[in-house]
């Protein structure tokens, strides 16, 4: 009896003792082989490899942030760009101290971005872009993938400018002014430093003069002369005496 007792407490601290998980052998060939799998761009065979990895490696091992950011940008570069940013932000999110946390952030930005493929589109995955970029500067500031997101969100900046531009546009050229105002004012405020904003001040000009707004046209005359002397139209749309120019036709 007494050495049934001693077994017994033996097997239960053999229970408690915790182990080091350590990747098996198996593992690391097949971690070797995706990587070199990946280098050499074949994704296909790559994800293959990376997808059964996620399922050898335990969630301890921190191997299992590179497979998972690696077969996320497998999925970006066979593109697959809705699964790609999912599978970047769940990288982010799940391995934040990993060195390819702020990467994968930078490649989610990426994915939402060339989702949204022309500015006249649905701006949603934009502004998801624009968000995550934002957030990884919030995040991991001073890093290189910080760095490059300000990149993208100088050219985000510039499509949101250029598409609240084209939508003053389509108003103004129905003479609803008011509407057309509100555009040109959202392009001027909230994208100042885009090459957009002469152009939407001239367009805000005209809006101005055509519902005879004349304390605001003149401002916004006085502004364009000191701020884009050198605007191509800014003689036409803000002549000597911008007060009593006729109303200026819808530009084509």
């Amino acid at each position: 009896m007494a050495r049934c007792w001693v077994i017994a407490l033996v097997g239960l601290a053999a229970c408690h003792h915790t182990a080091t998980v350590t990747p098996t052998p198996d593992a690391e060939v097949g971690l070797a082989r995706a990587r070199q799998q990946f280098s050499r761009g074949d994704f296909a065979h790559a994800m293959i490899a990376l997808r059964r990895l996620t399922f050898e490696l335990a969630a301890s091992q921190p191997q299992l942030a590179e497979v998972r950011y690696r077969l996320a940008e497998c999925y970006f570069q066979t593109g697959d760009r809705v699964q790609a940013a999912h599978e970047f932000r769940q990288v982010a999110d799940e391995y934040p101290t990993s060195e390819y946390a702020p990467l994968a952030l930078l490649r989610a930005g990426d994915a939402n971005l060339r989702l949204w493929r022309r500015p006249e589109l649905d701006p949603t995955y934009g502004q998801s872009a624009l968000a995550i970029y934002q957030e990884l500067a919030g995040r991991y500031p001073g890093t290189a993938a910080a760095g490059r997101a300000q990149l993208h969100v100088l050219q985000l900046k510039e499509w949101f400018a250029e598409k609240a531009y084209k939508n003053g546009l389509f108003y103004f050229k129905r003479r609803a002014f008011d509407s057309a105002i509100i555009y040109f004012k959202d392009v001027i405020a909230s994208y100042p430093e885009t090459p957009r904003v002469p152009d939407a001040l001239l367009r805000l000009v005209d809006s101005y003069r055509a519902i005879g707004y004349r304390e605001e046209l003149k401002e916004t005359c006085a502004h364009l002369r000191r701020f884009y002397p050198r605007v191509g139209g800014l003689d036409k749309s803000c002549p000597a005496d911008a007060s009593t120019t006729p109303a200026a036709s819808a530009p084509s």
